[in-house]
């Protein structure tokens, strides 16, 4: 494709240069650059792609997209935003592959990562090609592909839905965080379901306001469009149940699938059974009822049952096998996951990090517990502050015993974050051990019979972020460390 092709896309924008170089790929990354790249100087928040222009050049870039003129030798394509721009020129230059797929964009605090698993599993069952993209990473056709973001940005997106097209995926599952839908990265994708989980506190550091971080979640439903065609309609699927399900009912003008327990819900679950080994319960459907069998504790994994339950129907899947497939997901990992260990108790791992996800394990832990909960719960570094002393109250509240320790502290005093999580005690029987693996230890060491042990926070995450360096650290491999240990 050349270079003024691309610019022709635009529908503003200024052409520096006279050259009309053929444009062989696209990087935002200047380490990445070939013969033949088209580099988007994109502005950070941390470095400005402009300051790479030079060295892009150097290694094989043929011109630029940015957002002021700088002194160099190639052609410039100059506009307002590069990464609105880059979104649109590399949805082109894929050739749209997100149109040629059936889209499913998942957004909410929480239970994003578990909805999309499930969704995931259900179409796979169902004989559809399947790729997912989340928190844990992006997979499709066996290939399993480390993500920076939850939500890539928009020129990997396109990228990797273009490689998915050719290897024949016709469907992807993903998460599409707040952050995404705030800064574009989802620009040029097309979505045909939009699902959305829940709001609760999060990523206040960003938004400011929970006005404003609702609001970011809303672009999902608001960028579905309000184009009515006869076949092939996009469909918001919203928790009725949820205190926001109001404000995303008048941002979205695609029709709309309901799901909760409300009794006006359209997917309904009802006779709701908890318990150890998972959760069942009827799903009503008009006037059908379907026993849904799961293998997954909690409320929570109720509703994200019929979130995925109403994504997939509205994908063409009949509710039969949906009812089948459901109840054959034993889980996703660090999500509720159980450490398989012998030992007279029990270890859970989650990666509860928010006041609300935090509250929902726990409350699922204690209607199943027979004995003492334990939790070990820390907070992350360089991210919302106000939820530090929540996350330690509630954990109070629910548990018997608390340790308070280090999540990924990155550029902060991991003991001035736990000052600030103590904030929230209001008893002192508790533990500040800043080392996460030496709490894991002691939890570990003073167990007792049927006691519960969660940790929090980290879930599948096998990293740890103390200063600008990351450590090997995996929850679940320290906690069976332990107990061997003890054993």
């Amino acid at each position: 494709m050349q270079l003024k092709e691309l610019a022709n896309l635009l529908p503003a924008c200024k052409y520096i240069g006279e050259d009309n170089p053929s444009i062989q790929s696209l990087e935002m990354d200047s380490r990445k650059i070939e013969a033949g790249s088209l580099f988007f100087c994109v502005p950070g928040f941390t470095v400005d792609g402009h300051d790479f222009a030079e060295q892009a050049i150097k290694m094989g870039a043929v011109a630029l997209v940015v957002e002021k003129e700088i002194q160099v030798d190639v052609p410039m394509i100059k506009v307002r935003d590069v990464k609105r721009t880059m979104a649109i020129l590399s949805a082109h230059f894929y050739q749209l592959p997100s149109s040629k797929m059936h889209m499913i964009g998942v957004t909410g605090t929480n239970g994003k990562t578990s909805t999309t698993h499930l969704i995931h599993s259900i179409l796979t069952d169902h004989d559809m090609e399947t790729g997912i993209i989340g928190t844990m990473y992006m997979k499709y056709k066996g290939k399993e592909i480390e993500v920076k973001n939850t939500t890539p940005e928009s020129l990997v997106l396109q990228k990797e839905f273009a490689q998915m097209v050719e290897e024949g995926v016709k469907t992807v599952t993903m998460e599409v965080s707040s952050h995404a839908l705030e800064l574009g990265r989802v620009h040029g994708t097309e979505f045909n379901v939009g699902v959305f989980t829940n709001l609760s506190q999060d990523h206040l550091d960003y938004h400011e306001t929970m006005e404003k971080y609702g609001q970011a979640k809303g672009l999902l439903f608001s960028q579905l469009g309000s184009r009515y065609q006869k076949t092939g309609q996009n469909i918001a699927i919203l928790n009725m149940d949820d205190d926001f399900f109001p404000q995303l009912e008048k941002m979205t003008a695609a029709p709309i699938i309901t799901y909760g327990m409300d009794e006006q819900a359209d997917f309904r679950a009802v006779d709701v059974n908890i318990h150890e080994s998972g959760a069942n319960f009827k799903l009503v459907v008009g006037s059908k009822e379907y026993a849904i069998t799961l293998q997954l504790p909690g409320k929570f994994s109720v509703y994200n049952a019929l979130a995925a339950a109403a994504a997939t129907y509205a994908s063409g899947v009949q509710l039969e096998s949906i009812q089948h497939s459901l109840a054959k997901i034993s889980g996703v990992a660090g999500r509720f996951e159980k450490v398989d260990a012998e030992a007279p108790f029990h270890v859970i791992v989650d990666y509860a990090h928010t006041p609300d996800s935090l509250r929902n394990v726990l409350e699922t832990i204690k209607e199943i517990a027979k004995g003492k909960i334990s939790v070990i719960v820390g907070c992350g570094g360089d991210r919302d502050r106000s939820k530090r002393p929540q996350m330690a109250a509630i954990a109070e509240e629910l548990a018997d015993f608390v340790y308070l320790t280090s999540d990924n502290p990155r550029s902060e005093d991991p003991r001035q974050i736990i000052r600030e999580m103590e904030k929230g005690m209001v008893e002192k029987d508790y533990l500040v051990v800043e080392s996460r693996k030496d709490a894991i230890n002691q939890a570990v060491e003073r167990a007792e019979q049927d006691e519960i042990i969660l940790i929090a926070g980290k879930g599948h995450e096998t990293y740890q972020i103390i200063g600008d360096k990351t450590f090997d650290f995996d929850d679940k491999v320290e906690a069976l460390k332990a107990i061997k240990g003890r054993n």
